[in-house]
């Protein structure tokens, strides 16, 4: 069973918002007595915003992926099994092959979904 551990460390710091051109904020925390490994590094997509107390928050963002298992491999797509209950078509195609997608959508699509019929058929009998 797993446990969730909770730490807070609590910095005194100034922070710097930095406006990029890719429209992105870059973030900076700058603690008055750094030390290193005080705060473990981080990466990923969260929340940020400046309380009306002064103080900064942010909140990561919880990414949720479901955990499928392929029963089907296509040259360029597969057909995953989902544990949410629900069934992937992925379809991968590099963009120097475009103009050939129309074509292997159109020929493996349909593969994909005889071997969904087959599994229907087989669970009525």
């Amino acid at each position: 069973m797993k446990k969730n551990v909770v730490k807070t460390t609590t910095l005194t710091a100034q922070m710097a918002v930095t406006k990029m051109e890719s429209g992105t904020d870059h973030v900076q925390v700058l603690p008055d007595n750094p030390c290193v490994g005080q705060v473990e590094a981080f990466r990923g997509l969260g929340y940020g915003q400046m309380l009306s107390t002064g103080s900064f928050e942010f909140t990561r963002h919880q990414i949720v992926r479901s955990q499928a298992v392929t029963e089907m491999r296509l040259p360029h797509s597969s057909l995953s099994k989902c544990k949410d209950r629900t069934r992937r078509f992925t379809f991968i195609v590099h963009e120097s092959d475009l103009e050939n997608f129309s074509r292997w959508l159109m020929e493996e699509a349909p593969q994909a979904a005889e071997y969904i019929q087959e599994q229907i058929n087989a669970e009525k009998h």
